[in-house]
């Protein structure tokens, strides 16, 4: 298997583990990921972590053989395969990391940008170096990175294909921590300052949080004011409110 799922305390754990092509992303790996992601959906994880075996990539892209001599259609058909795969990411009932050790280029940077949050190695390295094959980002790049870093610097990375360090990518946002050693311990780290609170309220922040960027502000506050109602109902916002006013710990039971 070239996707593996593995438990590390309350976090799921899914690994990249083609090392011969530095974690690349073939078709078949985006099938198993699909399905890794359906795993973790149906469990009871706190917190995903996403992350490649060994110290050298995170994820180096696409499998560039599979795309030579390729039809439109084959393209386009596959493009919407791997933006969809990677979309699964926003519809779980759990926050993401992405532990990013070694090279993230290309669609692997993109499964990254997909995640909730992105922690990475001291000797991580990121870009979307299509445009030197002359091509552009294909599962969500072009969308995803303005979001996190900007206009102006989406740009420049897209269009000049420069890959930037981790201290380069935790200056722009791109991303949230750079670790002291392991990035998956690094990312373990980074999620225990969010994992004890319930998942219906950090699904429906990160819901209106994603939403925000896509509608005008009244409509967004719309869009918040209707989450924050929903928040309101959980039997967690009940336990919460209850628990600061008994002045304890809350128990929260994702519910």
């Amino acid at each position: 298997m070239s996707v593996v799922v593995s438990r590390l305390e309350e976090f799921a754990v899914i690994t990249l583990n083609r090392q011969e092509a530095l974690n690349a992303l073939s078709a078949a790996v985006l099938r198993e990921l699909a399905l890794a992601f359906d795993e973790v959906a149906a469990g009871d994880a706190r917190t995903l972590i996403v992350t490649g075996a060994g110290a050298k990539a995170f994820c180096a892209g696409a499998d560039i053989k599979e795309l030579v001599g390729r039809s439109l259609s084959a393209q386009r058909r596959d493009a919407a395969f791997g933006q969809a795969v990677l979309a699964r990411l926003d519809t779980l009932p759990m926050p993401s990391v992405a532990a990013i050790n070694g090279y993230a280029f290309g669609g692997g940077l993109e499964l990254a940008l997909a995640c909730t949050f992105r922690v990475a190695a001291p000797g991580a390295k990121m870009g979307l170096p299509e445009i030197k094959l002359g091509l552009i980002p294909g599962y969500g790049g072009t969308q995803r990175l303005p979001r996190a870093v900007g206009e102006a610097r989406a740009l420049e990375m897209i269009m000049t294909g420069r890959a930037i360090d981790a201290e380069e990518a935790l200056r722009i946002g791109l991303v949230h921590r750079v670790a002291d050693g392991d990035a998956v311990a690094a990312a373990v780290a980074f999620a225990r300052g969010f994992s004890g609170f319930g998942l219906p309220a950090l699904r429906l922040a990160r819901d209106a949080v994603k939403r925000a960027l896509a509608v005008p502000l009244q409509e967004g506050l719309s869009i918040e004011a209707d989450l924050n109602t929903l928040a309101f109902q959980t039997r967690d916002a009940v336990e919460g409110m209850s628990a600061f006013m008994e002045k304890r710990k809350p128990k929260f039971q994702d519910r």
